[in-house]
């Protein structure tokens, strides 16, 4: 498996930090309980009247960026009423939708997640607030934790006008909120062609657990979620492998 060096190494120097802050004992034993294990709390979406309705067996789509997209991806295969997570770029064109270049930062592309779910089980709304308080840090430019580059933006690719605007009114109501204590950097806008990543950076949160950059960035993500967000997290993922 071609395992990206700079993650494996930016995953071993944070195993290593947090061991000499909580001991290594306790990080041996219980890895996703660490300081980050706690989504963001933020204010649920306002919905207009009605926008709960929808068609039944009706499947909609929206493509989230948020850093790294092992952790975005493995985050939205436990979320109920998610039906195909698929981690990708997005941004630039299909000859430089390959890792090695757009690990690059000159691509355009952003690493993101297609999302397909099902609105009659979970709602845009609830999604949404998902990416905003347990998946990423919203107010991070161009980075995410130990990741830094263009390809990690912040960003939110809409397949509808609805959606479209559903995100720009979340992110006002927010930023009204002063949920966060520095603006959000959010991009919104609708989505551009998607491509899936190579095979190997599917379902890498579930297939790679003990590798140490899940352990200590996306294994919270995934507490966080099963904390703030009971009634929307399922115990078994919905994975690209079993497609």
């Amino acid at each position: 498996m071609n395992v990206p060096t700079e993650k494996l190494v930016a995953g071993a120097v944070a195993l290593g930090v947090a061991a000499l802050v909580v001991g290594a004992l306790t990080l041996l034993q219980r890895p996703t309980l660490l300081p980050s294990a706690r989504a963001a709390e933020i204010p649920a979406p306002i919905e207009a009247p009605g926008a709960q309705a929808t068609a039944p067996g009706h499947s909609e789509m929206v493509v989230f960026a948020g850093g790294c997209f092992w952790g975005v991806q493995g985050v939205f295969e436990h979320v109920k009423g998610v039906q195909r997570a698929v981690s990708g770029y997005t941004g630039g064109a299909a000859a430089t939708a390959h890792y090695d270049i757009v690990s690059t930062g000159q691509t355009g592309h952003a690493e993101s997640v297609q999302v397909t779910y099902d609105p009659a089980q979970v709602r845009y709304s609830q999604l949404l607030q998902v990416f905003f308080s347990v998946v990423h840090d919203p107010t991070e430019l161009n980075y995410q934790g130990p990741d830094h580059g263009t390809q990690y933006r912040s960003a939110v690719y809409t397949t509808t006008n609805a959606q479209l605007q559903a995100t720009k009114a979340y992110i006002a109501q927010l930023t009204k909120a002063k949920a966060f204590p520095t603006p959000i950097v959010t991009q919104v806008a609708m989505a551009k062609p998607f491509y899936a990543a190579e095979g190997y950076h599917q379902d890498y949160m579930t297939l790679n657990p003990q590798e140490p950059y899940i352990r200590y960035y996306d294994a919270p993500k995934l507490e966080a979620l099963k904390a703030a967000y009971p009634a929307l997290y399922r115990a078994k993922p919905v994975l690209v492998a079993q497609r």
